[in-house]
């Protein structure tokens, strides 16, 4: 399946820099563009009501994360497991609520673009250990497949690379970074074009490094994982999920693999949870205009609702870790939510392109074209697991069936 990890990092690219041109261009936020979707309507669009189960997930996988941050230092038996969420909990909120992050947030990307090096390094070490992976094991995992059972693969594809919840998250981004402030209101002058050509040729560079960065990291991730792991027989589950993920590092550096994998995962998970929580919360406090509760009279009245939702969000997946108590399976609970939306989320991008923003700042017919296929590729799979699930119910209907017969034959 690696093939499918590739092109699951590439081509949500294109549903991202269509959601931020329409962004920069038109000033508006996710939510906004969401609601403008046409459709059934029950105060809010469809696709806002979908949005909000997404949502929902999204925090399960906080929690998730939360609870594999404390794994690493503890049992998840023991009695400190849940004090130590709390901690995690409780110094984000504090972090965040201040508004001085820009060190954590420095630190944490250092020590991700560190942790993600030394896979690279773990991963060119394999070479030289029993786990080597060849040239063929490369050519077999490029060949088109699917696995029996596509639960997993389906939600991996949703939350590698640019996952459902950051391409909402994205445009946000581009409006506190300033691009679409920069760019101003369509005047229909020559200096709005330029501006706006301007700011999403940054926009362009922005996605397609990172890009670049994060497809590099999750392929050596997963073959890291597929030689050492799938070989050994190992399954990352509920239960020692810190020691199976591990032992990727210790075939490569022995006992000190163990150590920088948990230092180098900790800056991970605390980096993911704090970011998604900043972007939650300013998600948030979108939804209170966009559902009607209250219109904000000025900024500084939005910005204290997002510093609400960053307490109630994290109070929340704290709530919810302690009631299910299981870190992979809220992650990918959350992780099947997101891409059931992720289909219909790419579809949006195009209908926003073709009817929201300027004739003069269209791609051409090849981005236009790729788009199309990126959207069909989502919409594929989103449609082949939802076939699968139906199937698995006529077989469970058909087995119960057949019980009852059996059953009734032996009477």
């Amino acid at each position: 399946m690696l093939w499918f990890i590739i092109l699951g990092c590439l081509i949500k690219v294109f549903v991202q820099i269509e959601l931020g041109r329409y962004t920069v261009t038109n000033g508006k936020t996710t939510l906004e563009a969401m609601d403008s979707v046409p459709g059934p309507r029950l105060r809010v669009s469809w696709m806002v009501w979908f949005w909000v189960v997404m949502y929902i997930g999204s925090t399960m996988q906080v929690a998730g994360m939360m609870g594999g941050i404390a794994s690493l230092m503890v049992s998840a038996d023991s009695g400190w497991h849940l004090a130590l969420i709390a901690a995690v909990a409780l110094a984000c909120i504090a972090l965040l609520l201040s508004g001085r992050y820009r060190l954590v947030e420095g630190v944490c990307i250092g020590m991700v673009v560190l942790f993600a090096l030394f896979t690279g390094v773990a991963l060119g070490s394999l070479q030289f250990t029993e786990f080597a992976i060849s040239g063929s094991d490369i050519a077999d995992g490029l060949k088109f497949s699917m696995p029996k059972d596509f639960s997993t693969a389906f939600g991996a594809f949703a939350i590698i690379g640019v996952g459902t919840s950051e391409l909402i998250y994205y445009p946000y981004w581009c409006l506190e970074k300033g691009y679409a402030r920069f760019t101003g209101n369509n005047d229909n002058t020559v200096g709005w074009l330029d501006r706006a050509l301007g700011w999403l040729n940054v926009m362009r560079w922005d996605a397609w490094v990172s890009c670049a960065i994060y497809t590099s990291a999750t392929v050596a991730f997963y073959l890291l994982g597929a030689a050492t792991l799938h070989s050994a027989g190992l399954e990352v589950g509920d239960e020692g999920m810190v020691d199976t993920l591990s032992k990727m590092y210790e075939t490569a550096f022995g006992p000190t693999g163990a150590g920088l994998f948990k230092v180098g995962c900790f800056c991970v998970l605390f980096s993911t949870v704090f970011g998604a929580t900043a972007a939650n919360a300013r998600l948030f406090a979108d939804a209170v205009p966009v559902f009607g509760i209250r219109q904000y009279a000025s900024d500084d009245e939005r910005h204290a609702m997002v510093k609400v939702g960053c307490v109630v969000l994290l109070v929340l997946s704290f709530v919810i870790f302690a009631l299910f108590g299981k870190p992979v399976t809220l992650v990918f609970m959350g992780a099947f939510a997101q891409g059931a939306l992720l289909p219909f989320l790419a579809l949006a991008s195009i209908y926003l392109l073709l009817t929201r923003v300027d004739r003069r700042l269209h791609p051409g017919l090849v981005w236009k074209g790729f788009l199309v296929l990126a959207a069909s590729c989502m919409m594929f799979i989103g449609a082949y697991k939802a076939v699968e699930e139906v199937g698995k119910l006529f077989t469970a209907n058909d087995a119960r069936h057949g019980k009852r017969r059996a059953e009734e034959t032996t009477k």
